[in-house]
């Protein structure tokens, strides 16, 4: 018998009578309340009773970033004003803010959602938690000190940035558990050691996410930080904020609240369902969310769904990490593609770090990328040039995209407390 406070024990047949019984909510309390939805799903000819199945998801209409911006500031509104406790907002790179309402419902059932991620990854109440995310209209910081406060941990709000601060703290109040974006988490690792601070240091884990990463820069900090383990966590403001679902102890794929919200996995060109196991656009639907809800909402988040269960025992199911953004792809010479990728390539190499950026630039009407890397801790820089080389080399195999590629001194690129620009584009200055 399940000893989990949080989580939920559900048969797959209990699931899906759960996510049929919140999808016919869902639509009946948009089309009742909403305007927005209403018209929309008055063009799909969808009413209220016509919701019979899971398979009647498909009948309904996308709802896109378009949608939010379009109905700002409180756009897919599905409560009276009075109603709304909370707003909470995103940055986008153009256009306006992305705000989204929340109901004291919607508070309750987020806090919930992310104490399922402490739970996961295994905390105690005993735990001290530094929370090292954004703060303010962000979902970041409050999702964590939330979550935090909920499943009885003992919260440690720093934000991100002063790290004299986060050092003092780190240290003087024992902190077990770090809550950052990996780039802050290896940032950390790199003042523990520079500082002479492991030692001192208490930190048994670390939930971090909010971007892509790859195993070395995981292995990386998860060292410097003298960790047991590290979790990676998901979430998007639009479903909540930070919490939907993080990876267990397992490491197999993280598990997703199943029963708060539905997930599609769609060919983002032709938005039919790809095939199972394949790499797709995560489409979320919710299920309990009052002052904003999702109906088929493109994250433009790339995963696959994993089939099978899960040796950790959770029965929720599990997608594959976030491994990029459709809309992060970059087109070089009519090949598309993604960061992910790149990070990919370097992997085998053990002479460089889990730190890259990537430039690219138009001349004479000719693109060009440049790929810095920094040398791996301890590697012999007389051997740059050959690496060089051999990393251009893979790149070119495995991408087919042509680089040049920079061997760069370990700690050169620029670090961040949130998360690391990888692309400077600069072809439109020609």
């Amino acid at each position: 018998m399940s000893t989990y406070r949080f989580l939920p024990t559900l048969s797959e047949e209990e699931l899906r009578a759960r996510q049929l019984e919140g999808l016919q909510w869902t639509v009946k309390h948009a089309l009742a309340n909403s305007p927005h939805y209403r018209a929309r799903l008055g063009e799909a000819g969808v009413q209220a009773g016509d919701i019979r199945s899971l398979d009647d998801l498909r009948r309904l209409p996308f709802t896109s970033v378009s949608d939010l911006r379009d109905g700002y500031p409180l756009p897919l509104l599905s409560v009276p004003e009075e109603q709304v406790v909370r707003i909470h907002a995103s940055s986008g790179t153009t256009g306006k803010r992305k705000v989204l309402a929340y109901t004291q419902r919607d508070i309750d059932v987020w806090k919930h959602m992310f104490a399922r991620c402490y739970e996961t990854a295994g905390l105690t109440t005993l735990d001290r938690v530094q929370i090292c995310v954004g703060y303010g209209l962000w979902t970041a910081g409050a999702g964590f000190q939330l979550g935090c406060e909920h499943f009885g941990a003992m919260a440690l709000p720093i934000g991100p940035g002063n790290m004299d601060m986060q050092l003092q703290i780190l240290t003087d109040l024992g902190a077990t558990c770090l809550c950052a974006t990996a780039s802050m988490a290896l940032l950390m690792g790199e003042e523990v050691e520079k500082a002479g601070l492991r030692d001192r240091v208490k930190l048994r884990k670390c939930i971090f996410g909010s971007e892509t990463h790859s195993p070395t820069m995981r292995k990386a900090f998860e060292e410097k930080l003298g960790l047991e383990d590290s979790f990676d966590i998901t979430g998007l403001t639009e479903l909540y904020g930070p919490g939907a679902g993080l990876e267990c102890a397992a490491h197999e794929g993280i598990h997703y609240w199943a029963d708060l919200y539905i997930v599609e996995i769609l060919d983002p060109e032709t938005l039919e369902p790809v095939e199972p196991g394949e790499v797709g656009e995560m489409v979320v639907t919710s299920l309990q969310k009052e002052a904003a809800p999702l109906i088929r909402y493109r994250t433009r988040d790339l995963t696959r769904l994993l089939p099978g269960d899960c040796p950790c025992g959770i029965t929720l199911p599990r997608h594959d990490k976030i491994l990029g953004r459709s809309d992060d792809m970059i087109i070089f010479r009519g090949v598309n593609i993604y960061p992910g990728q790149i990070a990919a390539v370097l992997e085998p190499f053990a002479d460089v770090s889990s730190e890259y950026q990537i430039a690219l630039s138009r001349r004479e009407g000719r693109d060009f990328m440049t790929v810095r890397v920094e040398r791996a801790a301890g590697a012999d820089p007389a051997n740059d040039e050959n690496l060089a080389q051999a990393v251009g080399h893979s790149m070119h195999k495995s991408l087919m995209a042509r680089a040049t590629v920079e061997i760069v001194n370990p700690g050169e690129l620029p670090r961040s407390f949130g998360k690391t620009k990888r692309v400077l584009d600069d072809r439109n200055r020609e």
